[in-house]
């Protein structure tokens, strides 16, 4: 049987049926030869992190793949702060935050433009105006990390039980900051939404009289006048991987809060970045799993092309990047395969819709389990259709993690106890029995 398990997660595969396709998704529209015979050589079925109809996050989901629970799981600011290496303390809060087009509609903040285009130069220099703001205690430190986008960090007597202020949609007005439903009695996130909405204010008002702007708008430019926050959390222990399931793991991702995800559960990190051939980088990424092979008992290899496809809400544009990622997996994949060592896993962590408003969407998406021992069903293609009458049926949540278990020979007889904490894996971290000379 296998002794180590490579997870390649196509990031927003799934997704709905569309008339330009032949009311096909795209990728049951795509030829895909190499991931098809991946179906036909393993065991198939549909995969969903939550319950059916939930949509998750990236973060959330893989939190989910790699077997946590929901109360386990980080928010996105604290993830991409720690993936980001910034300097977060424990009992600080981060929190993402972006620069957005908004008017005042009898003071109302509205969105105009989530996405407004300016130049690099243009982006750095308001924001490095509103970098530093301090009320009642409460500090601000503004870092860019990607364009419009930013983190803020929060330090003094701060909370993360905080509401989002982006609405995720152009047209809509900013909700306001309110502590959560379970905290409006907590002192500490009633201070941090009074604060976050005077250091919000002072953003519009500041940036809306900048130069930057006033020139801009002469030349015919939207202003970048606000700025929308969500996603905050702080810094908490959660179990190591290799703790919870007794396996040395690495990720191979380009995306920043995945960088943040594999750190806070104690996960090497190879760090790559994309280029404009979703092929080869998939095929780079397989080509350098395969060399980290003998220092890792499980290695996930990760690409955002079908996600960032879907995000343009062309089905004909993810088709098309579906059919670059296959070829790049054929080119690659043969070394995994022929590994007895190996237990080859594919799937994606959320379907992500091609058309409509939504950012991702809660149908499952297609998996295969393919190695020694495992089943091999009647499934010829991997789609999110074909996969349905899989031998695998529908898997959910952690579950992924214990199927790996079980396919690798690690998993535990349930009430065997080798060590004071019950784990899933056998066999497991325990003290040995001695008997003195």
């Amino acid at each position: 049987m296998p002794g180590r398990c490579v997870l390649i997660v196509l990031d927003g595969l799934g997704d709905r049926s569309y008339a330009s396709l032949d009311h096909m998704t795209p990728l049951q529209s795509a030829s895909t030869t190499n991931l098809d015979a991946l179906a036909e050589m393993g065991a198939n079925g549909l995969y969903h992190a939550d319950r059916l109809g939930v949509a998750l996050s990236s973060q959330d989901a893989h939190f989910a793949l790699y077997g946590y629970d929901r109360a386990e799981t980080l928010r996105r600011g604290i993830l991409e702060a720690v993936g980001s290496g910034l300097e977060v303390g424990t009992n600080d809060v981060a929190v993402l935050g972006r620069l957005i087009t908004a008017e005042r509609d009898n003071g109302i903040l509205r969105i105009v433009d989530r996405r407004p285009p300016a130049d690099p130069d243009r982006i750095s220099g308001l924001m490095s105006c509103i970098d530093r703001y301090e009320t009642n205690g409460i500090g601000f430190r503004f870092t860019q990390i990607n364009q419009l986008e930013g983190i803020l960090i929060l330090t003094g007597n701060v909370s993360p039980h905080i509401t989002d202020t982006d609405p995720l949609c152009n047209g809509l007005p900013a909700p306001s900051v309110k502590p959560f439903s379970p905290h409006e009695s907590d002192p500490a996130a009633q201070a941090t939404a009074r604060a976050l909405t005077e250091y919000l204010i002072w953003v519009h008002r500041t940036l809306s009289e900048h130069p930057l702007n006033r020139a801009g708008t002469a030349r015919g430019e939207m202003p970048l006048n606000a700025m929308i926050t969500h996603l905050a959390d702080g810094l908490r222990p959660i179990e190591p991987f290799r703790e919870r399931w007794g396996l040395a793991a690495l990720s191979i991702s380009p995306k920043l809060v995945q960088w943040g995800v594999s750190r806070s559960l104690g996960m090497d990190t190879a760090r790559v970045k994309d280029s404009r051939d979703p092929g080869k980088d998939i095929a780079d990424r397989i080509t350098l799993a395969v060399h980290k092979l003998p220092q890792y008992e499980f290695i996930h290899v990760h690409s955002m092309a079908p996600d960032q496809a879907a995000h343009t809400k062309n089905p004909l544009t993810k088709r098309s990047v579906i059919e670059a990622l296959d070829a790049g997996i054929g080119r690659a994949i043969g070394p995994l395969l022929s590994n007895p060592d190996v237990l080859l896993a594919v799937t994606a962590d959320h379907s992500t819709p091609s058309g409509g408003p939504l950012i991702h969407s809660g149908e499952p998406v297609p998996m295969v389990f393919v190695g020694q021992g495992v089943r091999r069903d009647a499934v010829r293609a991997l789609d999110e259709i074909q996969c349905a009458s899989g031998a695998l049926g529908t898997v959910r949540g952690r579950e992924f993690m214990l199927m790996v278990l079980n396919y690798l020979d690690r998993c535990k007889l349930r009430g065997i106890m080798q060590s004071p904490r019950d784990r899933d894996f056998w066999p497991g971290d325990y003290e040995p029995f001695r008997i003195e000379d």
